[in-house]
């Protein structure tokens, strides 16, 4: 009945949020939220963190970016209009007129350029982590101050959305040119806010730009940013000392804060672009036996697990590789003939045992390694511990602290036997979610190690297919292959819960923590 009670509470919360959106923005107005780590510097093109986004962002425009109302919606941010040809080669975006830098300079197409060729090429010393997303960019062309054109080596399906992506901050061509690490030590940008202070291990402050170009907006005079986190943060929320925290929280303090606000509280959820895999390293044994990967995925009851974990953790959704809901994901008819998501978990783990037995390993025994982040590893970390000993195995689950986590998996000399690792975009997206399997010369984020120039191929198919039809035919033959050969294994998909005061207004949730943070559109009803 609890359960029931306040998904009804959030029901009624989302209902309400949704009429509050055609009421009247007032201006005026500092907003308080809460941030539970904070940026190692300020650039946006070395950076992956939502603890970056959330401070940082709102010093800076994009070139597109997502409509939250309507996501997956894109819409203009720098660009006014754009158009594409219709070989899928050529991106074409005309910009605003009358866009100025927060030192009064005027944005222009090279500072476009300047951004992006900075983002698919960083000269010596800068860091881009987002060059493969612009490696089938060919040229970059500035035929007047107000338009850029693209052109592509090959057809990307995800080129458009790319170019909404909240990490390509749009920098100054000039500063960039006087030092191309300029903005790693320096906050100045196009957007809403400026740049006010950042005191470490404290909090991140800003204001409101007067020559913002969208008239009237920013509403909030500024904003406040506080590096705080766990019950602490819990605590300020409840209190009111912020507002709001835009990351996510857990069904119980969810539950709590919502007791305690009662009517001033506004619940959002929904599905998140975030989940939990198991990686094997396949460079090491057993794990460089498909059989003994498959059985340890055949093991996990994820729907059971689901079930029981989303009453204490920020996960709830079953899926394969991409997210549930998401439309080029798998469905439910065709989720349940991969290995590892039957509704028929006593056949699949007498197939489970059949393998190990076959590959000579009936009383497998390994290291775990986990993350010692209470949520959600630490829950979907003994669960999964459960899971493999209904089988037979006996793992040890390894907490390490993220520092010795991250070496443990170091793609160069890995150490770990297998571990539970995230795969988290801004953005619903195969070229993205796909990154993870593919073979680990091709990709930065594989640290199971394998070599699948099939998958590779898929991949390489679907990437450039701008039919969705075909491009979700080929998913499922990359999908059913990749779960086959259990290199990395889905577990269960997150879960945003967001409880904020009903004060605040103008923010809609999303799928994704990095997307819609520019507060640009955010009032206070004071």
């Amino acid at each position: 009945m609890k359960k029931l009670s306040v998904l009804l509470l959030g029901a009624v919360a989302l209902a309400t949020a949704g009429a509050m959106a055609a009421e009247t923005p007032k201006p005026g107005g500092l907003l308080k939220f809460a941030v539970s780590a904070e940026p190692p510097n300020y650039d946006c093109h070395a950076q992956t963190s939502f603890a970056f986004i959330h401070p940082v962002r709102p010093h800076y425009n994009t070139l597109l970016e997502f409509d939250t109302a309507r996501y997956p919606a894109i819409k203009g941010d720098l660009a006014e209009s754009w158009t594409v040809s219709k070989d899928g080669l050529t991106y074409t975006f005309k910009l605003r007129k009358g866009v100025k830098f927060h030192d009064g300079s005027m944005l222009s197409s090279e500072d476009i350029k300047a951004t992006y060729e900075r983002l698919r090429n960083p000269t010596a010393g800068v860091r881009s982590v987002r060059q493969a997303s612009y490696a089938d960019i060919d040229t970059i062309a500035t035929p007047d101050p107000l338009t850029v054109v693209f052109r592509l080596k090959k057809r990307n399906a995800s080129m458009l959305s790319n170019f909404a992506s909240p990490w390509d901050c749009v920098y100054s061509a000039a500063k960039l040119k006087q030092d191309p690490r300029f903005p790693e030590r320096n906050v100045m940008g196009t957007g809403p806010f400026t740049f006010v202070e950042h005191v470490a291990g404290s909090h991140w402050t800003a204001r409101k730009f007067d020559g913002y170009f969208e008239k009237g907006k920013p509403y909030l005079n500024g904003y406040v940013a506080i590096f705080i986190s766990g019950a602490p943060m819990v605590n300020a929320l409840a209190a009111g000392e912020v507002v709001a925290e835009f990351r996510g929280h857990s069904p119980a303090d969810r539950d709590r804060l919502v007791k305690t606000l009662g009517e001033r509280a506004v619940v959002q959820e929904t599905p998140w672009v975030c989940s939990l895999v198991v990686t094997f390293n396949t460079k090491k044994k057993p794990f460089d036996d498909q059989r003994v990967r498959k059985a340890l995925s055949l093991a996990i009851d994820r729907r059971g697990g689901a079930q029981a974990l989303s009453e204490v953790a920020l996960v709830r959704h079953v899926g394969g590789i991409l997210r549930p809901g998401y439309e080029l994901a798998a469905s439910e008819k065709e989720l349940v003939t991969y290995p590892g998501f039957t509704n028929d978990i006593n056949a699949s783990r007498a197939e489970a045992r059949r393998l190990l037995k076959e590959a000579g390993l009936p009383n497998l025994s390994f290291t775990f390694t986990n993350r010692n982040v209470a949520m959600p590893y630490t829950p979907v970390g003994v669960f999964l511990i459960d899971q493999w000993r209904q089988i037979g195995v006996n793992a040890k689950h390894e907490q390490l602290e993220t520092r010795l986590y991250l070496a443990a998996q170091h793609r160069d000399n890995p150490t770990y036997d297998a571990a539970l690792d995230f795969n988290c975009d801004f953005m619903d997206e195969p070229n993205l979610q796909l990154q993870k399997y593919l073979s680990h010369d091709r990709s930065p984020i594989n640290y199971a190690q394998q070599t699948d120039r099939v998958l590779d191929d898929l991949f390489d198919k679907q990437s450039g297919e701008l039919d969705k039809k075909k491009r979700y035919a080929i998913l499922r033959e990359f999908e059913k292959r990749a779960l086959e050969q259990a290199y990395t294994v889905p577990t269960i998909w997150w879960h945003r819960i967001i409880v904020h005061h009903k004060q605040l207004k103008g923010w809609h949730i999303t799928p994704s923590h990095y997307v819609g943070q520019d507060l640009a559109d955010v009032w206070l009803d004071q």
